[in-house]
């Protein structure tokens, strides 16, 4: 499929994977993360990040969360995908996970062409690679990224990002496959939604539901293009 969708539209093939509460949130008010799904399901996103050639986040989720972004099964660690991150002024922190380990696992960042040129020197000496697009409005011209991306080798991207980021490929069209995690518990009306400003049905309707799985508490349901 991903070399397929490279070959012909010149993107990765697109797998946006959410973890959901049983009333469709995604985290606390405020945006604080919280462990939505159990060990079982963690497992499982693993074996999908080993089977992805990257992994794209929001420069929300390296603040919220600072996550490794890695595969963290034992032996899969050469499996880890390439690190993307969605950072159009370049605000990441040099001390977070994925820019004090870019020279172990590779980390590629996307970023406005107005942001600042010294940031992207001071992250290419640790390693990063930095990839300019356009942008309006703060936001990366998606497009423009699964672009580059596919240029550069990737042909299965899967998309953890944020409910922000999830809800603008949701948005532009480029979600090929789903991969939806839902838990056995709600998160309460104050939560934050899994996709900014849509309902879920935004994601799953257009979609076709192929197949589910059963994680302990939690389900798997797996969507993609009909």
């Amino acid at each position: 499929a991903g070399h397929t969708r490279r070959m012909r539209g010149g993107r990765p093939h697109v797998m946006l994977k959410l973890a959901v509460s049983s009333d469709s949130k995604a985290g606390l008010a405020g945006r604080k993360p919280v462990a939505i799904t159990g060990e079982a399901a963690r497992t499982r996103v693993h074996q999908m990040r080993a089977q992805s050639d990257a992994l794209l986040v929001g420069i929300g989720t390296i603040l919220a969360d600072d996550p490794h972004l890695t595969c963290r099964l034992p032996g899969m660690a050469e499996r880890s995908p390439v690190r993307v991150l969605l950072d159009a002024r370049l605000r990441v922190p040099l001390a977070s996970s994925v820019v004090a380990t870019a020279r172990e696992t590779p980390t590629w960042i996307f970023a406005a062409k107005a942001a600042s040129p010294v940031a992207e020197d001071i992250l290419r000496a640790k390693g990063v690679e930095v990839f300019r697009v356009e942008s309006n409005g703060g936001a990366l011209d998606l497009p423009a990224v699964l672009k580059a991306l596919a240029q550069h080798g990737i042909t299965r991207l899967m998309v953890e990002g944020g409910p922000t980021v999830a809800a603008a490929f949701v948005k532009a069209g480029l979600v090929d496959e789903a991969a939806l995690f839902r838990a056995p518990n709600a998160l309460g009306d104050r939560a934050i939604d899994a996709l900014e400003g849509l309902p879920l049905t935004a994601l799953t309707e257009p979609l076709k539901l192929f197949a589910t799985e059963t994680l302990g508490d939690d389900t798997l349901e797996l969507f993609e293009r009909a």
